[in-house]
């Protein structure tokens, strides 16, 4: 059996999963795992990234010391926007931001300034967002430009990891396009933008496909790490792209959920759809593993209830997933709901005092118990897409009858039943670890061991479980709709 490593780091944890295919079934095991969050520091959010790379390795000699030593190839997905800066002697130029820093707030008004909203949007493709690597590089100019000075390559999240492993520098596609700086319809970095914001553009590395072979791993990384000598492949680098890959999607009216921090909800289309409603309601478009375009909307996922928890942990109360469920199943439907998209909730100090205070100014009973934040959050998350479901229905003509959830979220059966609920529609969830999975999907592409993600997708069909939730208890779900939209005006 072949086997290739996908390396699958998120914005709460990175892990390490081997792949193995015996040409008709994938096989899938967990090698490595470990915490992944900012580092807070003088005021700012930085990513660990030298943590994150020796944990990388730790997890190759774990996997060489599990017996699997005869490794194909590896591939990085990662979250969007984020990047590091190098040295023209190759060398990093600091651990690189999160795209939670506070230094980005002022950026984007003062770029629509110099770039309308609309004509970015149109340019790029990508829903303007302070969370965007334009603005960070915006914020980091007006701050401290002599950083820049000193730059000699761009290189984001997932590039720079395969750089540290390989020594070659390329920004790979799927990534490129979270930039706000990739102009879709040159299919190349929007050079004309970085010149009127007067950024420097000769750093930003070339565009590589899905899929290209870098080249071998370093012989440092290989003594280090006690292994044999691995092609590293710049596979899909965004791991929604990776997620989307994975899913068993067979019909055209099918939208897909990426489900963990975040959740990411679209459909794929050939062309991006830059339309004046999509960029009104918040919609973005970002590359695809085969090298198309998926439309969604990035909303909030369970970030929220991972707050909560990390404040009851503060407060010595430490409850089980099971002890979840048994919460939500003893707490009363629909007594209040939140707008998870407000931007109070994208990285507030205390997440349950913020939320009984949102509460509380929109003339709702704060919520009390444990039962009650977890109620609100699934129910309030799940109403919104409905909302994001019927505006993407809008937008692209289809009406849609399924929806594909993947990803470490669907873990939470409620998330998959009361997203059912919601929209009134046909929920498949599976694989959990889709992003392991597409990530891997790439790399057995570029090796020529299947045929395209098609083929790939059947694969994953009758390799891995998938559970399917129909919608319930619809009479009281579309009133609580009804007052979802009127409460927040949508």
């Amino acid at each position: 059996m072949k086997k290739v490593w996908a390396f699958d780091l998120g914005a709460s944890n990175g892990r390490l999963m081997v792949n193995g295919f015996d040409g008709k079934s994938f096989f899938l095991e967990e090698i490595h795992r470990f915490p992944n969050q900012p580092i807070h520091l003088t005021g700012h959010y930085y990513w660990d990234i030298l943590r994150i790379f020796q944990e990388m390795k730790n997890g190759m000699a774990k996997s060489f010391l599990k017996g699997h030593k005869a490794i194909e190839s590896l591939s990085i997905d990662t979250w969007g926007v984020d990047f590091g800066l190098l040295s023209a002697t190759g060398e990093l130029l600091g651990n690189p931001y999160s795209y939670r820093d506070p230094q980005t707030k002022e950026s984007l008004a003062e770029i629509f300034g110099r770039i309308p909203r609309e004509e970015l949007f149109e340019r790029t493709g990508v829903e303007p967002a302070a969370i965007n690597t334009i603005c960070q590089l915006y914020a980091i100019k007006q701050r401290n430009p002599y950083l820049l000075e000193k730059t000699e390559t761009l290189l984001l999240t997932p590039s720079l990891i395969s750089y540290m492993l390989s020594g070659v520098k390329a920004n790979e596609f799927t990534i490129s396009t979270t930039s706000s700086l990739f102009n879709f319809k040159r299919h190349n970095w929007d050079y004309e933008v970085m010149e009127r914001l007067n950024l420097p553009s000769e750093f930003m590395a070339d565009i590589v496909q899905p899929g290209t072979v870098l080249g071998p791993t370093l012989d440092s990384v290989n003594i280090e790490a006690g292994i044999s000598s691995v092609k590293v492949i710049a596979g899909a680098g965004h791991d929604t792209a990776c997620a989307l890959a994975s899913l068993p999607i067979q019909s055209e009216s099918a939208a897909f959920m990426s489900c963990g921090t975040w959740i990411l909800m679209g459909v794929q289309v050939n062309e991006p759809v830059v339309s004046k409603n999509a960029l009104m309601w918040g919609f973005t478009n970002e590359g695809t593993a085969d090298g198309k375009y998926r439309l969604l909307k990035n909303t909030m996922g369970l970030w929220l209830i991972q707050k909560c928890r990390s404040i009851w942990e503060k407060e010595g109360q430490r409850i089980t997933y099971e002890d979840e469920a048994q919460l939500i199943e003893n707490t009363r439907p629909f007594q209040r709901l939140i707008d998870p998209d407000d931007p109070q909730f994208f990285n507030p100090e205390n997440m349950t005092e913020q939320i009984r205070n949102y509460c509380i100014g929109s003339n709702q009973q704060p919520p009390e118990t444990m039962g009650d934040f977890l109620r609100c959050i699934l129910e309030s998350l799940t109403l919104k897409y409905r909302w994001v479901i019927e505006k993407i229905e809008a937008l692209t003509g289809k009406k849609l009858e399924i929806i594909h959830m993947g990803g470490g979220g669907i873990q939470n059966q409620f998330l998959c039943q009361f997203t059912a609920n919601a929209t009134n529609k046909t929920v498949i969830s599976g694989p959990v670890e889709a992003s392991s999975i597409g990530n891997s999907l790439s790399q057995w592409i570029a090796l020529g061991e299947i045929k395209d993600l098609k083929e790939g997708r059947e694969i994953v069909e009758r390799s891995f479980p998938v559970k399917t939730y129909e919608p319930q208890n619809q009479s009281e779900w579309q009133d609580a709709y009804g007052r979802f939209k009127q409460l927040f005006k949508l």
